[in-house]
């Protein structure tokens, strides 16, 4: 019997030392499709290191990304040569992509793998319309990113001839061909299954080399939070423009019409959210200048006798100004020429509207005086009075019976001081 008890424990022991030993993979989870900007950088980097300080066996991000800013990549892929575990990327699930600036991300780690249906390549730098950048900065451009994309793959021992095309002709794998060409070190159909193939696993930098104990391995996910992904849709440069104009417009009505709050407080805050964006995709202050221009324009023109002529010149301000605001950005992060389209549009019929109904009362005949009350309602204050527009008039009813207080009554004309009214 106390034999049996002392097996059991020594099995109880076994048990919670293994459990104790038994290693943690942090799973950080970047995508689906998710743009790397300094929001997501911001997250990523967040992640990888605290990992290293609650003492993880390694990361893993499961990329998914079209690609980003430059600076952004630079940031993440610096992060992961210097991390203090190992980092593992891992494009995944299957139809993910490591496309453009996600290329540097993925050769940056201490071990690249793939899903069996997914891709990577395509890093040609472009400019902020989506095309070639001219052919002296192009030159310059390419040979810069080819040659610090070959330096990852080198590092860690990968193909060394297959980052220059990925740079220079946009070159794109599967998979498969990754895999075959040495551009990747393994496939794995599910995180589980990496795991257990890389046990055992030696990474190839020599500044930093680890041997990878993963088989088994509690993964713990994390996701960008509410927060991280309020931000990043925040800095879409289309609403970054719509609450730049929005701000500016609440607080100019809150200026003209004191006292109402709500305009000035919603124009605050959208302001407050335009100029965060502001602070992370660098605008164009340039078209921050004509985008200001054209509302002042457009405010100007409801206040002057210039026909339309300031509004004409508002809109193509505005137009401009929208076009150019983030000018200096990669092709991701520029306003949509429809936006700018609808924008224009909208506000043109609006001020149509407005100076059509202005001119209008210009054209109508100055009326001053006591005819002005002619037409108006009032009310009946006592037998022969009545109260309206704001005084108090002598009055008989038009067919001469008892004018009753309270009731309420219409100004048919006007004799001397007295109305005439009907009920």
């Amino acid at each position: 019997m106390r034999v049996l008890l002392v097996a059991l424990l020594a099995l109880v022991l076994a048990g919670t030392a293994g459990a104790a030993t038994k290693p943690r993979v942090l799973a950080i989870q970047f995508g689906p499709d998710l743009a790397i900007n300094p929001v997501t950088q911001g997250y990523l980097t967040h992640e990888l290191s605290r990992a290293a300080d609650d003492h993880y066996s390694a990361a893993v991000i499961l990329l998914d990304t079209p690609g980003g800013l430059s600076t952004s990549m630079k940031t993440i892929y610096t992060a992961e040569l210097n991390a203090k575990l190992p980092v593992i990327v891992y494009v995944s699930p299957n139809g993910s992509r490591a496309a453009s600036a996600g290329v540097w991300v993925a050769e940056a780690a201490d071990v690249l793998a793939m899903a069996p249906t997914t891709n990577i390549g395509s890093s040609t730098p472009i400019d902020s319309s989506g095309a070639n950048l001219p052919s002296d900065e192009r030159r310059k451009t390419i040979n810069d990113a080819a040659a610090g994309l070959t330096a990852l793959a080198v590092t860690h021992h990968r193909n060394a001839a297959w980052p220059d095309k990925a740079v220079r002709v946009a070159s794109n794998l599967t998979a498969e061909q990754a895999l075959q060409m040495h551009v990747i070190d393994l496939i794995a159909p599910t995180l589980p299954a990496l795991l257990d193939r890389l046990n055992g696993y030696h990474t190839k930098d020599a500044q930093r080399p680890y041997t990878l104990h993963l088989a088994g391995a509690r993964i713990d996910t994390v996701k960008p939070g509410f927060v991280t992904r309020f931000l990043n849709t925040v800095i879409d440069p289309n609403l970054i423009s719509i609450f730049f104009l929005a701000g500016i417009v609440g607080l100019i009505f809150e200026v003209l019409h004191p006292g109402i709050v709500l305009p000035g407080a919603l124009g605050a805050v959208c302001l407050v959210l335009a100029l965060y964006g502001f602070s992370v995709l660098n605008p164009s202050w340039g078209g921050v200048a004509l985008v200001l221009l054209g509302i002042a324009l457009l405010v100007i023109d409801l206040h002057a006798m210039t026909h339309g002529a300031l509004t004409i010149g508002g809109l193509v301000a505005l137009g401009f100004g929208l076009a150019l605001l983030f000018q200096n950005q990669p092709a991701p992060y520029h306003v949509d020429t429809w936006l700018i389209v609808g924008i224009g549009s909208a506000i043109a019929l609006f001020w149509s509207f407005a100076l059509g109904k202005g001119f209008a009362a210009r054209r109508q005949p100055v009326r001053v005086g006591p005819q002005t009350i002619v037409g108006k309602t009032g009310e009946v204050r006592a037998p022969g009075l009545v109260f309206v527009n704001g005084e108090l008039w002598k009055a008989r009813a038009e067919d001469a019976s008892e004018l009753v207080p309270g009731e309420e009554v219409e100004v048919e004309a006007i004799h001397g001081l007295e109305l005439t009214v009907r009920r």
